[in-house]
């Protein structure tokens, strides 16, 4: 696993996140861990609402990020698109597009519109996030030991982004 993670400046207050990796598993089984309930609480957020295009949803994200969201795209087993906080000033995009790669395939996750200031943290919990999914798609299991909350971060999510934040804090734009 080698995740590709950047930054990059939108404008002077905003700005995006952007991962991806190559994971060991067809495009049909990666497409249901992105956008499946169920498979979605083993590694990111636990997901509820209307589950279709246009549709409202709820999420806490295991980061304890806690909020609702949009569905804009769902083009499957390829394109993903979800606001999250539609309306408000924190409104931003999650933005996943899925591509064969022979017996693999490879995600790329983009969230744009997060406060520029703290991209850094963001690039930190998206990695961590897309390793949690390696370990969900190897094992099948949650990715981690611990239940989380809208107060409190799962704890092996949490240890990871903490030793991921300085490299990205170090890291240049894009």
């Amino acid at each position: 696993m080698k995740i590709v993670g950047t930054m990059r400046s939108l404008d002077g207050t905003r700005g995006a996140v952007r991962v991806e990796d190559v994971y060991d598993t067809d495009i049909d089984d990666l497409w249901e861990a992105c956008t499946d309930p169920e498979r979605l609480a083993r590694w990111i957020a636990k997901v509820s609402g209307d589950l279709r295009v246009g549709g409202l949803i709820h999420a806490v994200f295991t980061s304890t990020w806690t909020g609702p969201g949009r569905i804009d795209v769902c083009e499957k087993p390829h394109h993903l698109l979800l606001t999250t906080e539609p309306g408000t000033e924190d409104e931003a995009q999650i933005e996943a597009w899925l591509t064969a790669e022979g017996p693999r395939t490879r995600l790329v996750v983009e969230e744009r519109g997060l406060p520029a200031e703290r991209l850094h943290f963001y690039g930190a919990g998206w990695q961590a996030h897309l390793e949690d999914l390696a370990r969900s798609l190897e094992g099948g299991s949650a990715a981690g030991l611990q239940p989380w909350t809208e107060q409190t971060p799962e704890p092996t999510w949490r240890a990871r982004w903490a030793e991921l934040t300085p490299t990205y804090e170090r890291a240049e734009l894009h």
